[in-house]
């Protein structure tokens, strides 16, 4: 279901580009790739696995008018390896996908805008022991504020910091600081 929704979204984003000539509006489709570093707040499981991650994302989106954008993305991190006494190991990693709107303002230099982001993002956590293993979905919002740099008309680069709220039993939160560049078409 929550596949289907994604992908769903997906193909409005592509559909309304595709009527971008007829709606007389500044549409544009562009890709994205970002590096996220992840801090996760692991409330009982505090001492157990490491908190933070390195991950990868890519992001397809549309500018909707000058100051808004629509973007799917998907995101997934590394494997973390952590030691609980001396016999357990423990390995985590979590991928995420969802969608994020996007607020653009122009501030007084040329190229720089601040941003904002609110959306919604279905979180997989994998935590692996020598004895077992869990395999926890959940849905969660993010937010987020940010600085964007357009160098040419069709390529920029982003800084953004965000707070995701997934509220599992043993994962609250993930703080995380994106960087990474775009392409519009």
């Amino acid at each position: 279901m929550k596949k289907t929704l994604l992908l769903a979204g997906v193909a409005c984003l592509f559909s309304v580009s595709a009527n971008a000539m007829d709606l007389n509006r500044e549409f544009k489709p562009y890709i994205g790739f970002d590096y996220v570093y992840s801090h996760a707040d692991y409330k009982k499981l505090a001492k157990d696995p490491k908190k933070d991650y390195n991950s990868g994302a890519v992001n397809l989106g549309t500018m909707i008018t000058p100051y808004s954008s629509l973007e799917a993305f998907f995101q997934q991190s590394g494997e973390r390896k952590s030691f609980k006494g001396t016999i357990d190991q423990v390995k985590t990693e979590f991928y995420a996908y969802g969608l994020d709107a996007y607020g653009y303002m122009p501030i007084g230099c040329d190229g720089f805008n601040l941003l904002g982001t609110l959306g919604l993002a279905n979180y997989n956590m994998k935590v692996k022991y020598v004895r077992g293993s869990q395999n926890k979905q959940r849905m969660g919002y993010r937010a987020g504020v940010g600085m964007q740099y357009n160098f040419t008309e069709n390529f920029a680069a982003r800084v953004v910091g965000r707070y995701s709220y997934i509220g599992a039993r043993n994962l609250d939160n993930l703080m995380e600081v994106t960087a990474g560049v775009k392409f519009m078409f």
